[in-house]
């Protein structure tokens, strides 16, 4: 379980230069016209890339770099209320292992599961890497209702209900992606 998640590439965006020295240096005036213009094309590029979703997938909790709307359940009385933000987004990554023959399996996810939890995206992909075939989680077939797979997540595991025999796909990957706030 981590207790706290891995943070993605992010570039700062406090300040590189000290305007107040760069002002004090002995340089021509479009040179520090042209140092600060740099300075803020290159905090323009960070706050552009950190908000960037990032192709990043970890057996463990990353902050994607996906940006959600303010939680609107904060009250007046929270410290969150008083300094409204976006919410991070984490993504977390389960190894499944093969699907199963006609049942559900669980597989434990090791979120910390909170009233503040709020899954965005559950999904998964499924490898058959003897007869090269693939297929999406959850599945639904068009030819038979029993064909259909279900991906579902709750408080402590990750199951996948199999309608058929399943078990050729032995490779899983089920991407969980979730808010804490």
């Amino acid at each position: 379980m981590a207790t706290s998640p891995q943070y993605g590439a992010f570039i700062p965006t406090n300040y590189i230069w000290d305007i107040q020295q760069l002002q004090q240096l002995d340089l021509k005036p479009e040179l520090k016209e042209l140092l600060v213009r740099l300075y803020q094309n290159i905090n323009n590029i960070a706050f552009a890339v950190n908000i960037s979703d990032k192709g990043f997938y970890e057996l463990t909790e990353f902050v994607n770099g996906q940006l959600y709307f303010i939680n609107p359940n904060n009250n007046s009385s929270t410290t969150a209320a008083a300094n409204p933000a976006q919410r991070q987004v984490l993504r977390k990554v389960i190894n499944f292992g093969a699907l199963p023959d006609t049942a559900a399996k669980t597989a434990p996810h090791r979120i910390v599961c909170t009233a503040a939890t709020t899954f965005t995206r559950i999904y998964a992909t499924a490898s058959d890497t003897t007869g090269h075939n693939y297929i999406p989680i959850p599945y639904a077939s068009a030819a038979a209702v029993a064909n259909n797979i279900e991906l579902s997540v709750d408080g402590t595991n990750v199951t996948i209900t199999t309608g058929s025999n399943r078990s050729n796909f032995n490779v899983c990957y089920v991407v969980l992606e979730y808010l804490q706030t």
